[in-house]
């Protein structure tokens, strides 16, 4: 980088600080939390505390841990103003909130809800933390824009154990869903501009949470397990594979889901109508996606929406939920989501929002770059 890219880098990182600085009371740790913004968005291999220090000049993490683990200042509120910023960014009002979780491999037994547990992030049970996130997706880009810490029946039922690991006896037990509740009320309170959610099977489900949407008037596109069962237009309860296996062969319509990580994910894709009543301009359907190569490979979806909601539409809602994946992929590969070494609670929530802090910047940055390059095309074009 030349000095001026480098100057203007810095300027831009202190500008986007300066955004939810007022939420540091003292100046020791406003300043340490932009340090450690820079050290989370330096190219280093690991973003923990010694290299965080080290790349902002400090001989010893000290200062780092102290941010995280006993300074005053507000996690909530910094979160709060790094998803307004996303919206400024990213906003649309055809946006997507996408619900998933990811874990955090951990050593011991003291992290603030660690334990043996499944995780995707491994693909097994391992000794780990998980997080339930919140990522905003648009046309101009993605980016998580909230979160909370699973902490497990073994903790909470063991109150002595969690106050020393920082969790107040006001944290109750909370599964996953629950959680996404949560955000999706802090979302939907905030005016967050969205038009569907959508989430893999571990949320979808469970129809409790299909009924809380319903009762907001939030449409969705949730992924469900095979055997989940549906109340069809003929008023009677089907298993969704018995749904879709009954659909003739010209209901299916081949259609992409955007570009993956191995090119364009092209898939054979239909739907049916479900619930014998519709009302207040909403509808109900089962979507189902079909393997073009393995026919016998298929994904089952419910779905809520406007009634005039076409099948590309469900495709394209169901497609977004991979936004989630790759917020977490750059995350931990960019701004090290994963890398912290903290214990505590409100140390996790605080490395974590700094970590989302760090996203949220270069998904602004991105969607300015993407912005110029159309502006420039469009120039170019109109010049010949």
């Amino acid at each position: 980088m030349t000095v001026e890219q480098v100057e203007s880098w810095s300027e831009g990182i202190a500008g986007f600080h300066a955004r939810f600085a007022r939420h540091f009371g003292r100046s020791e740790p406003r300043e340490r939390a932009l340090d450690y913004l820079n050290g989370l968005l330096a190219p280093l291999e690991r973003k923990n505390g010694w290299t965080v220090a080290e790349q902002v000049g400090q001989l010893r993490p000290d200062g780092v841990q102290r941010l995280l683990n006993h300074s005053e200042w507000d996690a909530d509120a910094v979160r709060d103003d790094v998803r307004d910023f996303v919206v400024e960014s990213i906003g649309a009002r055809d946006g997507v909130l996408i619900g998933d979780d990811t874990g955090f491999l951990k050593k011991g037994t003291k992290s603030a809800g660690v334990q043996r547990q499944y995780t995707g992030t491994a693909g097994r049970t391992e000794n780990s933390q998980i997080g339930t996130f919140l990522a905003y997706s648009s046309s101009r880009g993605r980016a998580l824009i909230d979160r909370e810490l699973y902490v497990p029946a073994s903790w909470t039922d063991d109150r002595e154990r969690c106050r020393a690991a920082g969790i107040g006896d006001e944290v109750p037990f909370a599964t996953k869903n629950e959680h996404f509740k949560w955000m999706l009320q802090r979302a939907i309170d905030a005016g967050v501009p969205f038009a569907w959610v959508t989430a893999d099977e571990a949320f979808g489900q469970v129809r409790h949470l299909r009924s809380w949407l319903e009762e907001r008037a939030v449409a969705h596109v949730l992924a469900t397990k095979v055997n989940d069962t549906v109340v069809t237009a003929h008023d009677t309860d089907v298993q969704v594979d018995q749904l879709i296996a009954a659909l003739p062969r010209q209901a299916w319509k081949r259609l992409s889901a955007g570009q993956g990580a191995h090119g364009e994910r092209i898939y054979d894709w239909a739907r049916i109508a479900i619930r014998p009543q519709w009302e207040n301009g909403f509808g109900h359907w089962v979507l189902a996606r079909r393997s073009v190569s393995d026919p016998t490979k298929l994904a089952y979806y419910i779905c809520y929406g406007p009634v005039a909601t076409r099948l590309k539409d469900l495709v394209k809602v169901a497609a977004a939920r991979w936004a989630v994946e790759e917020c977490f992929q750059s995350a931990k590969g960019e701004c090290g989501l994963d890398h912290y070494q903290v214990r505590l609670y409100r140390a996790w929530y605080r490395h974590i929002t700094l970590s989302m802090a760090a996203l949220a910047y270069l998904t602004a940055l991105r969607a300015h770059e993407a912005a110029r390059g159309e502006e420039t095309a469009k120039a170019t074009s109109s010049y010949r």
